[in-house]
């Protein structure tokens, strides 16, 4: 539906250059919801605006719907306006003079591309709140909504031109996190009801495994990896992706022999067996990461099969369903998640990780 190729963009701050997107190339099919993810600062944002023509890149290409919308070597700029695109923003931009009706139909009213008839804008606008869940609420004052009907009126606005892609940024962030929940099993309703690709920009983790067919994640401007919510979270391919989305615990060692699809790792405390997603050269410097919800605790020895480590419980945090547990490795720390509530601070235990879920990356 979209593609983006080798896209920089920068700006100059107090003199210096800072490049805000360097060299991104990025496709989507039609119909997929795929998440820019990564810290303030990252280049995803940029890289959104970039596509709506809210930014003008310094190189590379944007085509949307097989149309080019941007090619700097032709020297090619489709404005905003004439993108065909439909956005959401994390302030909602909700004309408060305007009703609920008024609101959505605006985007109508001022369309250059086609001129809609009255009797057209009432019957796109009347489904499209329906579809939302405010088809009673059409004569009220935008300003008279909640935070969730204000940003379900904002979803209804971006769509009822029936844009070829929809961007999405941050449109969450303003809600509390009960009703931020509530929106993004809405929001994945609506993306699914309606077919329609869309880009969503977030620093939340959890949204973009909740919402997500493919999460980008980006850092310094680029691109680092690419994949599904189960790749990104389950076979991270560096410490950044694994430390940024979810909590990560990390050891370092060196690599030995390799079999059966496991690479044995020798740590401080001891050899650890784990798998690689590229070959490793036996004596390579090694990171073993593992995500505290694989990581069991035992109360004397561990079961068989399990890498094997010692430590006491440090802290514990009690969240409800789990229980956040903070063992003291001597050296370190490791994060562990149970749903146990058997172990107190200051008790020594037994630290059992499954080699299947222990990741190992390059050092």
């Amino acid at each position: 539906m979209f593609a983006i190729e080798n896209l920089r963009k920068s700006f100059v701050a107090s003199g210096v250059e800072v490049r805000a997107v360097d060299g991104i190339s990025l496709g989507v099919d039609a119909g997929k919801l795929i998440t820019l993810l990564g810290p303030s600062g990252c280049g995803k944002t940029t890289t959104l605006r970039c596509l709506a023509g809210l930014e003008r890149p310094q190189s590379g290409r944007i085509v949307i719907a097989n149309r080019v919308v941007f090619d700097s070597e032709k020297r090619i700029f489709v404005p905003a306006s004439d993108r065909g695109i439909g956005m959401v923003f994390q302030s909602y931009a909700i004309w408060p003079h305007m009703t609920v009706f008024e609101n959505v139909a605006f985007p109508l009213r001022v369309s250059r591309g086609k001129k809609y008839s009255a009797a057209e804008i009432k019957e796109r606008v009347s489904r499209m709140l329906d579809m939302v869940q405010l088809g009673g609420m059409a004569q009220r004052s935008a300003t008279q909504l909640s935070g969730g009907q204000q940003q379900r009126l904002a979803f209804a606005r971006g769509l009822v031109h029936e844009p070829a892609i929809l961007l999405l940024d941050e449109p969450l962030s303003n809600l509390d996190a009960k009703l931020r929940e509530q929106m993004r099993l809405e929001l994945k309703r609506l993306q699914r009801t309606f077919n329609i690709t869309t880009v969503y920009v977030t620093h939340d983790q959890s949204e973009a495994l909740a919402l997500s067919d493919e999460i980008a994640v980006f850092d310094s401007g680029r691109i680092v990896q690419r994949g599904t919510p189960q790749e990104i979270y389950g076979h991270p391919q560096s410490r950044f992706v694994a430390d940024f989305v979810g909590s990560a615990n990390f050891l370092t060692g060196t690599a030995r022999a390799t079999a059966g699809g496991l690479t044995q790792v020798e740590t401080s405390h001891g050899i650890m067996s784990c798998r690689f997603a590229e070959p490793i050269a036996a004596g390579a410097k090694a990171l073993l990461t593992a995500r505290p919800e694989d990581i069991m605790l035992f109360d004397g020895a561990a079961l068989d099969g399990f890498n094997v480590l010692k430590g006491t419980i440090a802290n514990r945090v009690f969240l409800g369903e789990v229980v956040d547990y903070i063992v003291d490795l001597g050296d370190g720390e490791l994060r562990a998640r149970l749903r146990s509530d058997d172990f107190r601070v200051g008790q020594a235990v037994t630290i059992g990780i499954p080699p299947q879920k222990c990741v190992g990356l390059r050092g």
